[in-house]
């Protein structure tokens, strides 16, 4: 029976199967099999994990997270065109890899992945935020997931690990860092990719965290963070005057001071604010 290292390169699966990369389905197809592998190993030890992957397109990841051991691969792709040649390394691999047709953002996957699982991905620009969002605030933590390898714009990466004090400090680093480990593991030029995009781009590798860092309320640690951030060059008494008539007050009893901005706040101090705001106090020691 064939196997992996039996398939044909990416470059002549596309070209058999048609497969023109579509801007509107953020495409840019990663073909060079020793780069696809280092992600897959960026992920860690696969061979006791179900690993999810969204947007396989030709296979490319897909084909890597196999070699590098996966215990079971759940591929889900939206686009029809790349299907069939899904399908050649599903054959290649019996039982390991499922393809599932459709949309990641409307699927509901648990059935099919079985713990540990770990998501990796060379995530579609145009959906890669929106579903690390969606993974980072699930209605009960821990998540279902253990870890994320996931390719972004390096822009959105360098939001992901921003430290404060930093331009790219923002909402996305404190959802982020508050629940997980995040770390930046390589940098992709725009000429690795068939069609090379616009921008560079990076893979980040998040580790979740039994509970978040600091205690405090999703709820209300979301809102402080999007008023802060929404006004990022106000000082916090200004950006924040919307959550409460005292805001200063509620500033001070959490040890920020009223004239700083959100950039300056480190995600500790947020978590206070938000448990002040709450009237859950300090956490005990």
């Amino acid at each position: 029976m064939a196997g992996l290292d039996d398939l044909p390169p990416l470059r002549e699966v596309i070209a058999a199967h048609g497969l023109s990369a579509r801007k509107a389905l953020g495409q840019n197809f990663l073909l060079d099999l020793n780069l696809t592998a280092k992600i897959a190993r960026a992920a860690g030890d696969l061979s006791g994990a179900d690993v999810l992957e969204i947007g396989p397109g030709p296979g490319g990841l897909t084909r890597g997270l196999l070699a590098e051991g996966a215990r079971h691969v759940v591929a889900v792709e939206k686009d029809p065109r790349c299907l069939p040649a899904l399908h050649e390394i599903a054959a290649a691999c019996p039982g390991r890899l499922t393809v599932v047709a459709g949309d990641a953002l409307d699927l509901d996957l648990s059935d099919l992945l079985t713990p540990p699982v770990k998501i990796a991905a060379n995530l579609p620009y145009n959906v890669g935020t929106e579903l690390l969002v969606r993974w980072l605030t699930p209605p009960a933590w821990p998540p279902f997931w253990d870890s994320l390898t996931l390719m972004f714009q390096r822009e959105v990466a360098e939001r992901i690990v921003a430290r404060p004090g930093s331009k790219a400090y923002g909402r996305l680093a404190i959802l982020t860092q508050w629940r997980a480990e995040p770390r930046m593991v390589m940098e992709l030029p725009p000429r690795a990719f068939t069609p090379p995009p616009k921008v560079s781009s990076a893979v980040v590798h998040l580790t979740r965290l039994a509970a978040p860092r600091f205690e405090a309320d999703p709820a209300m640690l979301s809102k402080v963070v999007a008023a802060a951030f929404n006004q990022r060059r106000k000082m916090l008494r200004a950006s924040l005057r919307g959550l409460a008539p005292d805001i200063e007050a509620h500033l001070k009893r959490a040890g920020l001071v009223p004239t700083a901005r959100a950039e300056e706040i480190p995600l500790e101090g947020f978590c206070a604010l938000a448990r002040e705001l709450s009237g859950t106090g300090k956490p005990e020691d």
